[in-house]
């Protein structure tokens, strides 16, 4: 049944794709890119390898909160080759090649799980922070003192939520559900819990979110100028079909999931080639950003032998 819903979705967002592109065919066309645009668009590449050599640093400060000190060299190689894993068939084979370098490296099986579980919610999180504090940018007009209270509301909700005591009884949970599956004896003796507040790992998340909506507001801009009082809104979608991406079960690394939020929450605010073209060539720095990233972790590991 997860399998078929996986394939209706994917489905359902090419399709969606699909008519945007051929009802916007003669626009993309037209866009043309010079020399200061692709300028613009290799600075957008850089930020984004930034961004993903930033979340490998912040996963071994979620292990420091586990009591389980790693080097961080090390570690942010192993985030960048295991990076691009996520566009594999599953979704799950970079958790896993990260759960298998941290077991190697002597971090407890328990602690290389959990660090691989709170770094998407915390990703997440994040996402839903620049969510609450932008969405209101979606529709200015009918923002109201109401809406500002729920959205107050709203973060004091999403802040809690990775507080330990509300993520130590779910850990717990999980332990208890784990070892009713399988052999009580092979379980660690102590389960894992947070000791405090994950405010760094939370607050380096929130750079992780930044810098990605950096490198997707520099390849709107490689397209077309805009106003400064319109990069709320930009970062705001982009954190939104950015979280769709990561939470719903369609394409693997969020494909097509995605491209067809961020077109639908901007085509209304921009001309919809442009949004169109944007999110076709953002993917395509992202990926590229992933590949070289991973090339560089690969051949730094291979010249320190």
């Amino acid at each position: 049944m997860k399998q078929f819903l996986r394939w209706i979705i994917l489905g359902g967002t090419l399709f969606f794709l699909g008519k945007a592109l051929k009802d916007n065919w003669i626009q993309v066309t037209a866009i043309r890119i010079d020399g200061v645009e692709w300028g613009i668009m290799a600075i957008a590449t850089a930020v984004t390898l930034l961004a993903h050599t930033w979340a490998g640093w912040v996963w071994t400060w979620v292990l420091q909160e586990l009591n389980q000190p790693v080097p961080s060299s090390q570690f942010i190689q192993v985030y960048l080759k295991t990076n691009i894993a996520k566009y594999l068939p599953g979704n799950i084979w970079h958790y896993y090649g990260r759960i298998l370098a941290a077991r190697n490296a002597n971090v407890s099986a328990g602690a290389a799980t959990l660090s691989v579980l709170l770094e998407p919610l915390l990703m997440a999180t994040a996402a839903l922070i620049f969510i609450i504090l932008f969405s209101s940018q979606f529709d200015a007009k009918n923002t109201t003192l109401t809406v500002q209270i729920l959205q107050l509301l709203s973060l004091a909700v999403v802040l809690c939520a990775v507080h330990p005591r509300f993520l130590n009884p779910a850990i717990r949970f999980l332990y208890k559900l784990k070892a009713k599956k399988s052999d009580l004896n092979t379980q660690p003796s102590v389960v894992l819990t947070l000791k405090r507040y994950p405010l760094r790992p939370l607050l380096g998340e929130l750079g992780f979110l930044a810098l990605r909506g950096l490198g997707f507001i520099l390849t709107v801009f490689a397209l077309n100028s805009f106003n400064l009082s319109q990069i709320p809104l930009l970062l705001g979608a982009f954190s939104c079909a950015w979280l769709l991406g990561l939470v719903i079960p369609g394409a693997p690394g969020g494909l097509g999931v995605f491209e067809a939020t961020a077109y639908e929450l901007l085509r209304h605010q921009f001309p919809a080639a442009l949004v169109f073209s944007a999110i076709a060539l953002y993917r395509l720095i992202s990926i590229l950003a992933e590949t070289v990233g991973a090339a560089f972790a690969w051949l730094h590991e291979r010249l320190a032998e």
